[in-house]
């Protein structure tokens, strides 16, 4: 299987994890585009879906799937989303596509957060992957100096701004052996909206896509059923 056969494959393998007749949290991203094209086929049995971007919200209304506002929603059973990296321990970095910080919140939300990606995702360290971090427009200059001095090398994402209107600083050059420390550490700096490490709050299911089809990888400490 090529990149994409194997990304269509686990997001199809992710319909297995969504309970019939709930509200479904949907990503964003190309893994995630494969999911929402796969939810379309079981849109008449779900209660609906809450989007993580307006690129995802446009998908599904597509599809004729139901939009709901987080705002109303009291119980989501499963959230569906890609990765740009993913370790064993199943901490995430996202926001390659732009949308961390709704998906973050979305994740948040969720009993259990499902992470589908193809094999090339799965590293041992995080940090190959610029790492995303979603900032106040204002405090760009001051969050890159704060960045420089944890030893990553920020760059603005040029002509680019998200979904909630702020702009995003991709971190380069980071070796990152302790994720939830840094997301803690990046969150609390003055300007910062939110961090591309999903650490915190990991996925508790990995659907790995390779040669031979998908696997599943569960969190180690999970409680998963």
């Amino acid at each position: 299987m090529d990149q994409n056969q194997m990304k269509k494959a686990v997001a199809e393998a992710a319909i297995a994890y969504v309970p019939e007749g709930s509200i479904v949290g949907v990503g964003t991203g190309s893994t995630a585009n494969f999911f929402i094209d796969a939810l379309g086929a079981m849109r008449d049995r779900i209660a609906g879906a809450v989007a993580s971007s307006e690129a995802s919200a446009a998908r599904l209304c597509a599809l004729g799937i139901p939009l709901l506002d987080l705002n109303d929603v009291t119980d989501m059973p499963v959230y569906v989303d890609g990765a740009d990296e993913v370790t064993s321990q199943l901490a995430m970095i996202k926001g390659g596509g732009g949308a961390l910080t709704r998906e973050k919140i979305v994740g948040a939300v969720a009993r259990t957060f499902v992470c589908i990606a193809d094999g090339s995702k799965l590293v041992a360290t995080l940090g190959r992957f610029p790492l995303p971090v979603e900032v106040i427009p204002m405090a760009r200059a001051h969050v890159a100096r704060a960045l420089e001095a944890l030893g990553g090398r920020p760059v603005l994402r040029a002509g680019f701004k998200t979904d909630n209107g702020n702009v995003i600083l991709d971190v380069h050059g980071l070796s990152i052996t302790d994720p939830v420390a840094l997301e803690t550490h990046i969150d609390g700096i003055t300007g910062v909206v939110t961090v591309g490490l999903f650490a915190r709050r990991p996925a508790d299911i990995l659907l790995l896509g390779g040669p031979d089809g998908v696997a599943e990888h569960r969190r180690p400490g999970a409680g998963l059923p």
